[in-house]
């Protein structure tokens, strides 16, 4: 029977507050009784919005708490590794955001801490494959409907200039590949279902910032190829399109579609084509849900730590390849 996770929040970033915790909010097994900030201030007016019981004036608090069974931890990139590691000390299971790291050498630490912790559940936050509109697709790929996939390109942009955002500071792990290029890279991989043999790819960095606000690479899946771009001071876009020898697929918002609206596939195959609606479907609740049933012992990870792992090598090699500007073994 799924056990009903106590959970607690690390800090009061937007992506918890407006989009993260109103949906864990819904899930099933799943009760949000804490919320931390270094401001205790902050963490007060967070738990008053949200009705969350207890507010915490700093990260240790929280940690120190017997009530809380799970911690979700929406902290700046560079701060997963540290409170993390912490939060498994302390005894919590841990739901960290992606990127799990800042690169593979930090998940390795992961892992180990993990393996030091059997009875606790670590996992990555990659919202986007608890969505059901995934699952088709994928089951789509599998059965043979597009023949052998010959291509997959993903897009991922937004445009953000703020020079406070954390997104555009290097110093927190900022920068687009780490923040939206990691989708592009996770959902290749798993359309292919197995690893590249190597990448080339280019980056631009933003003079004033110091983070890339371009990046762009092709990854070589033996005699078939993915390339990606993801931007952050581009128009707001994102898609991703499978194409094989006998047909192809379009998701038109791949990585964070509307949960109250249905998602929306596009086949073209057999001489036909078709558009699919997958129910409306909020994949952070969904996530919630899957974590709970992970940490009870019902379920098998969706992203293991050996995956989140893998994803990141392929980020290093990008950057490797974008640095010397050769095409990168993997």
């Amino acid at each position: 029977m799924t056990k009903t996770l106590r959970w607690g929040v690390l800090s009061t970033a937007k992506i918890g507050l407006k989009y993260v915790i109103p949906a864990m909010q819904h899930a099933a097994f799943t009760e949000i009784r804490g919320i931390a900030s270094r401001n205790a201030e902050s963490a007060q007016q967070a738990a008053a919005v949200l009705g969350i019981p207890k507010a915490y004036g700093s990260y240790e608090a929280l940690l120190a708490d017997p009530d809380i069974d799970a911690v979700y931890n929406p902290l700046p990139n560079h701060l997963h590794l540290p409170w993390t590691l912490r939060a498994l000390e302390a005894g919590k299971h841990v739901l960290c955001e992606k990127p799990l790291g800042l690169n593979a050498a930090e998940v390795e630490q992961f892992q180990q801490s993990a393996a030091a912790h059997p009875n606790l559940v670590l996992a990555e936050a990659f919202m986007y494959r608890h969505h059901p509109q995934w699952a088709y697709v994928i089951g789509q790929v599998r059965s043979g409907l597009i023949g052998r996939v010959q291509t997959v390109h993903a897009h991922f942009s937004y445009f953000n200039t703020d020079a406070g955002n954390i997104r555009n500071k290097p110093e927190y792990g900022g920068g687009g590949l780490l923040d939206i290029g990691c989708y592009c890279v996770s959902s290749s991989r798993w359309i292919f279902g197995r690893e590249p043999d190597e990448v080339a790819a280019f980056m631009v960095n933003d003079p004033a910032f110091g983070t890339d606000r371009l990046a762009s690479g092709i990854l070589r899946f033996g005699d078939a190829t993915a390339t990606f771009s993801s931007a952050t001071a581009a128009n707001l876009w994102q898609g991703l399109i499978i194409t094989g020898d006998e047909g192809r697929i379009e998701i038109p918002v791949p990585f964070n579609p509307p949960p109250d609206q249905p998602a929306k596939i596009r086949i073209f195959a057999r001489g036909e084509a078709r558009e699919t609606e997958i129910p409306p479907a909020n994949h952070f609740t969904l996530q919630a849900e899957h974590f709970a049933r992970l940490v009870s012992g019902e379920a098998t990870p969706v992203i293991p730590l050996e995956e989140s792992h893998a994803n990141l090598r392929i980020l290093d090699a990008i950057r490797e390849s974008a640095q010397t500007r050769r095409v990168v073994q993997v």
